[in-house]
């Protein structure tokens, strides 16, 4: 399973793709916590510690700027960073933590999944607004922010998870 989730990242597409980096709403109202004011101050910090990294290139198993990251460790490293939450390294896990959002309502911050290798869930990112999502993908090697609407991602869109970020652990 470790092996599927850590090829997670090798998606193709095409360097067009590359979308500029959206004006993002971050004060979102819904949460599993139920308390707006803290959602939206961390949701802010996730989206500019993710904004942040923009560039990084991307390498399997990675999990910090220094290396580099690949899908999974770049959510991890975000929220770890902006949350305290400590989430596993692999896409198929953190797919399975938080609540299944529908399309039509997810929120910056929340994470949107893909299916790229044999119809499973093998990718992730973090939504950041106006149909935009940041991840390190393999193809282009880099951090960076793209449409989800278009395209590749489009395509092999799965679905979403918003976090309790109130907990500081996810692990289990």
């Amino acid at each position: 399973m470790l092996a599927l989730c850590s090829v997670s990242c090798a998606a193709v597409e095409s360097a067009s793709m590359i979308a500029p980096v959206p004006q993002v709403d971050t004060q979102a109202s819904v949460t599993t916590d139920g308390n707006p004011e803290n959602w939206s101050e961390r949701t802010s910090e996730v989206l500019v510690n993710a904004l942040n990294l923009t560039g990084v290139k991307y390498k399997y198993g990675g999990n910090s700027p220094e290396i580099g990251f690949d899908c999974s460790g770049f959510v991890r490293y975000v929220f770890s960073q902006a949350t305290s939450l400590t989430l596993p390294h692999s896409t198929l896990a953190i797919s399975q933590l938080g609540k299944t959002i529908p399309k039509n309502e997810i929120q910056p911050g929340d994470l949107v999944f893909f299916k790229t290798i044999k119809n499973a869930i093998s990718h992730v990112g973090i939504y950041m607004g106006n149909n935009r999502f940041i991840h390190s993908p393999s193809a282009g090697g880099q951090v960076r922010v793209e449409s989800m609407t278009e395209g590749y991602w489009a395509r092999h869109f799965s679905g979403a998870q918003r976090l309790d970020i109130t907990k500081s652990s996810l692990k289990e």
